[in-house]
Parts: C-alpha cells; sequence; structure tokens
C-alpha cells in the first residue's frame, strides 16, 4: 500500500497511513507556513505568496530542503516571468558544497530551450511538452539510480545513472540573468517512509501507566500533547535503526522531547554500566525563554539529553520547527530546522554505548502544549 495523501493548498493536516513497516510511502507539502520547510541559501531572494507558492525574486543562489532524501516523487508546477531567455533550475540529491549554485548537483534544467533536462546525464532530455508563457506541472521522480521526468501529464525521460545516493532537492535562483521564476504546489513523497500517525486518532500509540486521553489528543489532523497530568506517549512497535522526521510547535515556556530507543518503562537516563537499560531523549524546549536561561548544554532543544549538546540552537518558539532524528547502530545523528546539530557516535561520546540500540519510541508529556504533525518514519540515511 502507498499513502498518497492530497493535501490542499494551505492544509497542514496529514491525512496518512498507520504501519510500522517501513516504505509505503509518505507525501507531504514542501510549502505550508511561508518558507519553513527551506533553507535559502549564497544571495537568492524569494518570498511566499499564501497562494501554496513562491517566487524567486532577485540573487544568485538556491534554495534546499531541510531534509535529505533517497527515493522520491517530487511534485510541483513552475512559470518563468520572462517570455523568453528565463533560466532556473531544479535540483535532486545534491549537497551543499559551491557558491553560487552547488557544485556536481544533478540539475533538471529550467533554461529555455532545455526545460525538464539533466545535461549531463546520458538520455535525460525531451523536447516539445512545454508551454511556454503558462504553468508547466513536472513529477519527478528518483530511485536508486534511476530518475524519470513527467512533463504536463506526459512521460518525457527516464535515464539510469544518478550517483549520489542521498541529496537535498532545491530551487536555483538565477534571477539577474533568466528573471523571475514563481513555484506552486510543490509536493514531495518520501517512497522509503511510512507514518507514524494516522492524523485521526492514538492508533498505533498507547499511553504508558495510564490512558493516553488525559493529555493526547488529536485536533485539526495534528498530534497533541494537551499540558494537563497524564503519560507519555509511546509507540506500540520498537524500532532499531531508523530515520524519524516530524514537525512540531511549541509555546513560550514549553518543554518536550521523543524518546528513542527506550524499555517500556520509558528510562532515558543510564550514567553506567550497573542502572538499568536505557534509551535516550531529543529535547524540545523553549530554548528563548527566561525560564531556561542557565540550563546545562544539552537540555536545549535539539540536544541529545545527557549526552550532547545541539550547536547551534535553532528551536523557533510559536512556529512550526522540522526534526529529524538518524540512528544506526551507535551513531545519532539530529537534524534541526535542516541544520545538523548533533552528529555523534559511541567513540566520541562514549556515554552513547550505555545506551539501547533498539526500543520503543514515545513523545514526553511535561505539562505543556506542543503539537506535532508530519510523524514519519523510514531507513537510517546513515
Amino acid at each position: 500500500m502507498v499513502c498518497r495523501s492530497i493535501l490542499p493548498a494551505l492544509c497542514l493536516v496529514a491525512v496518512l497511513c498507520s504501519s510500522s513497516v517501513f516504505g509505503e510511502g509518505y507525501s507531504h507539502p514542501l510549502l505550508g507556513d511561508g518558507l519553513q520547510r527551506w533553507i535559502v541559501l549564497n544571495g537568492a531572494q524569494a518570498k511566499f505568496t499564501g497562494d501554496n507558492s513562491i517566487t524567486l525574486t532577485g540573487g544568485d543562489g538556491w534554495l534546499r530542503s531541510h531534509h535529505k532524501y533517497r527515493d522520491f516523487q517530487l511534485s510541483l508546477e513552475w512559470k518563468a516571468a520572462k517570455s523568453a531567455d528565463y533560466d532556473s533550475g531544479i535540483y535532486v540529491r545534491t549537497l551543499t558544497e559551491g557558491a553560487p549554485f552547488p557544485k556536481g548537483a544533478y540539475q533538471i534544467n529550467l533554461l529555455d530551450g532545455n526545460e525538464g533536462n539533466i545535461k549531463a546525464l546520458p538520455g535525460a532530455q525531451s523536447t516539445g511538452l512545454i508551454k511556454r508563457g503558462d504553468w508547466n506541472r513536472f513529477v519527478i521522480t528518483v530511485k536508486a539510480d534511476v530518475a524519470s521526468v513527467e512533463i504536463n501529464g506526459k512521460a518525457a525521460w527516464t535515464a539510469k545513472g544518478i550517483k549520489t545516493k542521498v541529496g537535498y532537492v532545491g530551487l536555483q535562483c538565477e534571477v539577474p540573468k533568466g528573471g523571475e521564476f514563481e513555484f506552486r504546489n510543490i509536493t514531495i513523497e518520501e517512497l522509503s517512509h511510512t507514518s507514524l500517525f494516522n492524523g485521526k486518532d492514538l492508533a498505533g500509540w498507547s499511553g504508558e501507566g495510564a490512558e493516553a486521553s488525559a493529555c493526547w489528543k488529536v485536533d485539526a489532523g495534528d498530534l497533541v500533547c494537551t499540558g494537563e497530568k497524564g503519560p507519555w506517549l509511546r509507540t506500540d512497535s520498537e524500532y532499531g535503526d531508523f530515520n524519524l522526521r516530524c514537525e512540531y510547535k511549541i509555546e513560550a515556556d514549553g518543554n518536550s522531547g521523543w524518546y528513542v530507543r527506550v524499555p517500556k518503562d520509558g528510562n532515558h537516563h543510564r550514567e553506567n554500566a550497573t542502572l538499568p537499560e536505557a534509551g535516550f531523549e531529543v529535547q524540545i524546549l523553549d530554548d528563548l525563554s527566561p525560564k531556561h536561561a542557565n540550563l546545562k548544554d544539552y537540555q536545549y532543544g535539539g540536544s541529545l539529553y545527557d549526552i550532547a549538546g545541539a550547536q547551534p540552537k535553532v528551536t523557533q518558539t510559536g512556529a512550526w520547527n522540522t526534526l529529524e532524528i538518524d540512528c544506526k547502530g551507535q551513531r545519532v545523528a539530529i537534524i534541526h530546522n535542516g541544520v545538523t546539530v548533533v552528529d555523534i557516535t559511541d567513540q566520541t561520546h562514549p556515554l552513547l554505548a550505555l545506551r539501547k540500540t533498539k526500543g520503543y519510541l514515545g513523545l514526553q508529556n511535561h505539562s505543556t502544549v506542543v503539537r506535532f504533525r508530519h510523524l514519519r518514519i523510514g531507513p537510517s540515511l546513515n
């Protein structure tokens, strides 16, 4: 089964399928509340129009996604402001090196006369499918070393030879040379990920030690900790190596966290081998609250609690944040709002060797209101 959620322009409700098996697919929009799921690089200038679209308005540079992707399907529409001699591009599985544009990137061209083509990839070319001066819809699929493009509902090309296994998607901004470009209805399906939350009820989750409904509810498709007294929320399944992604919104003074690979009792503290087994916690916190001004470095948002502090600190209070936790053996990477803030192993941080490599996932109730959405899990990218 493939979960193909079709989400309205500004609807941020996840209409998802629930399973503990990787690889059913997870689809979600890359535009929502502004440019929250993108990082603007190297002098690019972009604005969100409020109509599920963005316009590249100036500069040379690019916009990159917060997350890296392995296998995916990217759907979008684009329109050039100029009637001719326009230029932009769509990056797939690219890395970040280079300026103003990433070097060695796979760019699906939006250059006048080469729209939809990857110049350096044999067989990745087509002609005659573009509507000049109008909106064009691309569906870009990358799986293993094969890429394909559909243009305005017609198959354009399929080509093998993609060498980069994991990378970002991005939008090239080349306004001085190629003029303004508008993009809208940008949606990505992560083909290797599966939903952890169905947007309707708490199926697949349990309150540990008490009924989850005491402090957890579903509201407008979001999973919400109400802040009332009650249990932490635990997955019904255990996980070993994985890549976990979500978005969360924390209010002023808020505090929460992800329990990772914990035993059924939720233990996430262990200082020596004589103590009971434990997983760990990835902290969610309002970093800017005066109440949190004098904490230890590992207590701030995005940190691996007790073990490694997040650097830099990038939490946005009162706004949606992206959070990614990648576990492979005893290597843990945490990506917070598109920035890698923790990347450690048991060699660099010996306390990590005391933590389990398989266990339950959970969400902490710390008596503050926190909203979660777009919870999904897939294989580790490391």
